[in-house]
This record gives structure tokens, C-alpha cells and sequence, in this order.
């Protein structure tokens, strides 16, 4: 049995009341390191109440957990994924919860950034469509974080499997670099674009990566520009050992 596998057990064994415990003693924090296949395992094993309750204890960790696993219930029961009391608004475009989701991806924790695009990825792991919708719905928010959480969702190599998959990817860091370079000077210092600009310089490598053919021209394609960003971006991405073989 591996160790996600032996931890969803122990953790299907607790009353929801001990799950925090739980997770403190397992999580490997303080530490370099976050014990993710613990996280993972507690997404597989909690219920909508359990996540509540984990990411109202405002623990990084509990919060981290919590919000995995509503990439969970958004894949599975979308309704679920919703605050206690919220409901969809008439009109409203985003699926139910992942309203939620955004909100978690402005959180100044860098780790519980990461837990939305990790929620983001077990949907397309479950339904590749929904996700392209999602990220390209993101892709047009005016909020780097945001835009952060769309691309480090997407720019995933096992979700980029299907030529629909790789031009979302694509779309995607092509959005939020057209973001960046269109962001005020004032602006590029800040913690939230850097954040933004820290994903670009690894994302686009990711969506080359995966179909060179369509996607090496585009990627090619912002060395024209004359933005010290997209240089970055551009000097960053080649640096990857993935990206580098494919330029020679």
C-alpha cells in the first residue's frame, strides 16, 4: 500500500473532529517541504463539511488541504464545492465553486496558491472540457494571481495529452504575458505580478513542451517583443532543458 493510500485510510477512520490533529502531526511543517501526499489523501477522503471546516481553522497546512479538496468536489459534485449559503447568481457564468476557488488563488500563502491549481488539475483530470472553460474564463481576469492560478493550472504535461489541451495552454500564458507586458511599470515590482511573472517563466516551456509543432512559433514569437518582462520570460523558458532540446 502506498503511503496516499495508507493515509486516506487513517484519515477515513477519524471523526472529522481529529482530522486537524491529524494533519499536524503529518504534515512535515515546519519544514521545506509540505507533505503533499498527505493532502492529496485527505482530498480523496473528506466531505464538503470537512473542507469547511479546514479552511476555516486558517491554518496554511488545514487551508492547503482543504482546498485540494474542493478541486475535488468541483470535479465530482460542483454544488458542493460552494460556500455553506452560497448560491449562483442568475447570470452568473463561472461553474458553482469555482467562484471559491478564485478567491483562494488571491491568498498571499504562496501554498495555498498552489492548492487551487492542484483543485484546478484533479478537474481536468476529470473532465479536460471544463477546465479549458475555466482557464480561459480566468485568462481574462484583471488580477495577476489570478491569471497565476490559470496558467500553473493548465501547464500540466499529463493534462496536456489532446491538441484541445495544449492550444488552451497556449491561450492561456499567451493571456496573462499579454497581461504582464500591458501592466503599468509601477505595477512590475509588486508581489503579485512578480508571482504572475515567476509562473510565465515556466508555463509556456510546459505548453511547447507538449506539441513543439504548435506551439514552438508562438512561444518564438515574443522575442520580437520589446519588453523587459517578456524578455525574462523568454530567457527563463529557454533555459528549460525541455524547451532547450527542442531549439537545438
Amino acid at each position: 500500500m502506498g503511503r496516499r493510500a495508507q493515509y486516506r485510510d487513517e484519515l477515513a477512520g477519524l471523526e472529522a473532529g481529529r482530522w486537524p490533529a491529524y494533519l499536524a502531526e503529518h504534515s512535515g511543517l515546519p519544514g521545506p517541504r509540505a507533505n503533499i501526499e498527505l493532502a492529496q489523501a485527505a482530498a480523496d477522503a473528506g466531505d464538503a463539511a470537512i473542507f469547511d471546516r479546514l479552511i476555516a481553522s486558517g491554518e496554511e497546512y488545514p487551508v492547503f488541504c482543504g482546498v485540494i479538496g474542493l478541486g475535488r468536489l468541483l470535479a465530482e459534485k460542483p454544488g458542493e464545492a460552494e460556500k455553506p449559503g452560497q448560491a449562483e447568481e442568475p447570470g452568473q457564468a463561472e461553474e458553482p465553486g469555482a467562484e471559491r476557488l478564485r478567491g483562494h488563488a488571491r491568498d498571499g500563502r504562496w501554498r495555498v496558491r498552489e492548492a487551487v491549481a492542484m483543485a484546478l488539475q484533479r478537474l481536468g483530470d476529470a473532465d479536460r472540457g471544463r477546465l479549458h472553460a475555466l482557464v480561459a474564463d480566468w485568462s481574462r481576469a484583471d488580477d495577476p494571481l489570478v491569471l497565476r492560478a490559470a496558467v500553473a493550472a493548465i501547464c500540466e504535461p499529463r493534462l496536456l495529452d489532446t491538441p484541445e489541451s495544449v492550444t488552451a495552454a497556449l491561450d492561456t500564458c499567451a493571456a496573462a504575458t499579454d497581461w504582464l507586458a500591458g501592466a503599468p511599470a509601477g505595477r512590475r515590482r509588486d508581489d503579485d505580478v512578480r508571482t504572475l511573472r515567476k509562473a510565465l517563466g515556466y508555463g509556456w516551456s510546459v505548453a511547447v513542451a507538449a506539441d513543439p509543432a504548435t506551439g514552438l512559433s508562438r512561444f518564438q514569437a515574443l522575442s520580437r517583443s520589446p519588453d523587459a518582462d517578456v524578455a525574462w520570460i523568454v530567457r527563463e523558458n529557454g533555459k528549460k532543458a525541455r524547451l532547450a532540446r527542442l531549439r537545438g
